[in-house]
């Protein structure tokens, strides 16, 4: 069974409350269950944290055991060169998801400390962003079988 680790920044413990009309109206853990029914052969490992440094904590704890990460730093996208650092320090891929399309936002949603090392970034479509990176993590896990 394939491992991946979820990993969610600050806020996105309120998704389906917190601006629907930019993030949607389900919450995340109504659509992680969504997401083992759709990929079973998956084993998701799900972190949400408010606090940077657990966030560095969780990278560094899956980053050697895990086929791959699904990171949405969320606000420390912009700000945390420690996540930065911690998806450097890792050999699991990680791919970023934004669901906003964060190049369309405030100037300062541009900068990303951590697009650069990622594999890849999913940005502005909404919560499919994470399947689609799962997605990618199974091609990636058939190739090398």
């Amino acid at each position: 069974m394939l491992e991946i680790a979820i990993i969610n920044g600050p806020n996105l413990n309120l998704l389906g409350k917190r601006e629907p009309e930019v993030y949607g109206h389900a919450s995340f853990e109504d659509f992680l269950e969504q997401l083992k029914k759709d990929f079973p052969s998956v084993n998701f490992t799900y972190f949400q944290s408010n606090i940077e440094g657990e966030i560095v904590e969780a990278i560094q704890f899956h980053g050697f055991n895990k086929a791959g990460i699904i990171l949405n730093p969320a606000a420390y996208t912009h700000t945390s060169i420690a996540i930065g650092d911690a998806v450097a320090a890792i050999k699991t891929p990680v791919i970023e998801v934004h669901i906003s399309n964060v190049h369309a936002r405030e100037d300062f949603r541009k900068i990303s400390h951590v697009s650069a090392k990622s594999v890849g970034s999913i940005v502005g479509l909404g919560l499919k962003g994470y399947a689609l990176a799962t997605e990618w993590f199974i091609a990636k896990a058939g190739a090398i079988q």
